[in-house]
């Protein structure tokens, strides 16, 4: 009786601890190639934003990002000639379960070297708001005048 008690305990913690199925399959989904398509905010009118500490809104349209879910780590490449630096930048990222105080997963993200190291270990919070096997959307919010404004990330699936 004692061993089939320890035995269910184990195996309760065992499933307890493991990745959700929906952060799998999320996963499996987020794999492959996207285009950022569109930026917007939540509130109209003009802003000088450089998203994640790096380049202009006005870069960030149109680069490519690729995402490999089996080590987490990925990369972007802002190709716009009009902004320095163009060229490739290293991130490792994280999904996270659904966060109970919003109904959305929590997706983390951390520039890194070539080689997976952070120079200042900045991460940045957002939220992974719609995922199908065509469409991404992310969503952060910041504070503007000490009030949340909202960043909205609009990004095509190009292949897997």
């Amino acid at each position: 009786m004692k061993k089939i008690l320890i035995l269910l305990i184990l195996a309760s913690i065992t499933f307890s601890c493991g990745t959700p199925k929906t952060v799998i399959q999320s996963k499996k989904v987020i794999k492959g190639n996207w285009t950022l398509e569109q930026i917007s905010f939540s509130q109209p009118g003009t802003y000088e934003v450089a998203l994640f500490n790096d380049v202009s809104k006005e870069c960030f349209v149109g680069s490519i990002w690729r995402f490999i879910p089996n080590n987490n780590t990925g990369t972007y490449t802002i190709n716009n000639t009009n902004c320095i630096p163009t060229g490739i930048r290293y991130f490792i990222f994280t999904i996270q379960q659904i966060n109970a105080d919003t109904g959305l997963y929590d997706f983390l993200l951390k520039p890194t070297t070539a080689k997976g190291k952070s120079e200042d270990n900045a991460g940045f919070r957002l939220q992974l708001t719609q995922l199908t096997e065509t469409t991404m959307r992310w969503e952060q919010t910041v504070l503007l005048n000490g009030k949340p404004f909202t960043i909205y990330m609009n990004f095509t699936k190009t292949n897997k």
